[in-house]
């Protein structure tokens, strides 16, 4: 057994950070990674972080382009402690050697996405953001002593007070620690999941193949609440039809800085910064209306040096951005929901947390404001080990031969086959109806029957969610989220509201 302070799952910009932000408390922290360190998800990340640090910027203005991004949805205690503390990030980064992306004087400087009323968003290398930090934070961590990696390690499973039987339910459970899929047991005063999403779960989607929400899985199996699994937001442009870069997103920001879009006609059909529900939904009526795959960004205005990682996968796809328009069309990109947390990261089983894109703070909403999700995993990684530290708990003794034996017999989350994936874009896509959704009941994935319950039971459109035979917002699920609070067969669904 290995013994430790905190246990981190998850090596991408909130796990990095949330290591390094207990090893600077002198706490001994075990970080488990399925993939090389800097190979992870955020690795990927093009948009930067979201900040009030302009002049003409303010807290309550970052603020009000949450809330109104979001949909009514937004929690807004969550959403106040993000705008607040974005700024203080951005400089422990900084001070941490990430280099962000300066003007001629050497200010930041700041870009426009959709969304944002301001200049707001910090990017390094262009659209190379998620790149830049990934890459200093796993250099940092990778020579900080108080941290073990353990690379390419799988947690199967969470190690709770009295393991039980699947679909048992036990009272005051704790989190203990985990388990890993070589048996090794890791004992923790505390664990932050920081695993990332679950939009890998579609069949056209931006992510990597690992974001198939392990992270929700693994939580909540042992008894944590998950919440607004409905709220899966759809990137507006995705490349399409492109061997080899389907699916590869092209930032926002490239909008932000004057591209457009353009139906098979010609002419462009939408406020290309608007948020991003609104944009995907209007190049899916275009493409239903005109039975065309995809529509047509144009780059061609735009600086090549401003956007280089982008630009060369596009030029190494075929695609030159420079002459011709990009295919694009919506794929499956970030989801909002989670698994349910406090402002402090706090899950609802005690000794867990959870950061970045596998927590559902209510932050988000029905949907994300662009690049506030960089922004969430510093803030809350901060706050999860600040109160994991100052939570005194009683260190563990190693379990015993039939404890291990039970910890080793629970099942580790399944990935989704094939064809899940493809029935999940077919049935809970940009438009959804009752019939399709209730197809999804029967999918022997346990995320994808959630994910369906909770959008069957969401009888409106909101952000992301669009219900066909809905199509209108319903004022009373104005601040409620669809919580799952059962386990196995047991699955319930608790609307509740957060503040």
């Amino acid at each position: 057994m290995t013994d430790a302070d905190i246990a981190v799952v998850g090596a991408g910009a909130a796990g990095l950070y949330a290591a390094l932000c207990a090893a600077g408390e002198r706490a001994n922290v075990v970080l488990v990674s399925a993939t090389p360190l800097a190979q992870t998800a955020s690795y990927w990340a093009q948009g930067g972080l979201a900040a009030a640090l302009a002049a003409d910027d303010s807290f309550e203005l970052h603020l009000r382009d949450t809330e109104l991004a979001g949909r009514g949805l937004v929690r807004r205690s969550a959403a106040e402690t993000l705008v607040r503390e974005a700024p203080d990030r951005v400089r422990d980064l900084q001070a941490l050697g990430v280099r962000f992306d300066a003007d001629r004087f050497g200010d930041l400087a700041l870009g426009l996405e959709g969304g944002h009323s301001v200049r707001r968003v910090v990017h390094a290398g262009g659209s190379a953001t998620g790149r830049r930090v990934v890459r200093q934070l796993s250099a940092i961590v990778a020579a900080e002593p108080r941290v073990t990696v353990l690379e390419g390690a799988r947690a199967q499973a969470l190690w709770t007070d009295g393991i039980l039987p699947a679909g048992a339910d036990a009272e005051h459970r704790r989190c203990r620690g985990l388990i890993c899929d070589d048996g090794r047991v890791i004992a923790a005063r505390a664990v932050i999941i920081a695993t990332g999403g679950a939009a890998a779960l579609w069949a056209r989607t931006t992510n990597p193949p690992g974001s198939q929400g392990i992270g929700m899985l693994l939580a909540h199996a042992a008894g944590a609440a998950l919440a607004d699994l409905e709220l899966l937001q759809f990137h507006p442009t995705a490349v399409i039809g492109v061997p080899g870069r389907e699916g590869y997103l092209v930032t926002e920001a490239i909008r932000g800085e004057g591209a457009t879009l353009h139906g098979p006609d010609g002419e462009r059909f939408v406020d290309e910064l608007a948020p991003r529900d609104e944009v995907s939904r209007a190049i899916h009526a275009l493409l239903e209306q005109t039975g065309q795959s995809s529509v047509g960004l144009d780059m061609r205005a735009i600086d090549p040096a401003h956007f280089p990682n982008v630009v060369a996968a596009l030029r190494e796809a075929g695609l030159d951005p420079a002459r011709e328009l990009i295919p694009v069309a919506p794929a499956a990109h970030y989801m909002m929901g989670g698994i349910v947390t406090d402002v402090d990261a706090r899950a609802t089983l005690p000794g867990l947390y959870a950061v970045g894109e596998s927590s559902c703070t209510g932050l988000h909403g029905a949907n994300r404001l662009a690049s506030n999700s960089l922004s969430e995993c510093f803030v809350f990684a901060r706050r999860a080990v600040a109160d994991a530290l100052a939570r005194t708990a009683e260190r563990h003794a190693a379990p015993g031969e039939r404890e291990l034996r039970a910890l080793r017999e629970l099942p580790a989350p399944p990935l989704a086959d094939p064809a899940t994936r493809a029935a999940l874009w077919r049935d809970a896509g940009v438009v959804r109806t009752p019939d399709a959704l209730g197809r999804l009941l029967d999918s022997p994935h346990p995320l994808t029957r959630l994910i369906a319950r909770c959008a069957l039971a969401r009888t409106e459109s909101r952000g992301a969610h669009l219900r066909a035979d809905h199509p209108q917002r319903d004022r009373a699920f104005d601040l409620r989220h669809a919580v799952v609070t059962g386990r196995g067969s047991a699955d319930s669904i608790d609307w509740q509201t957060w503040t």
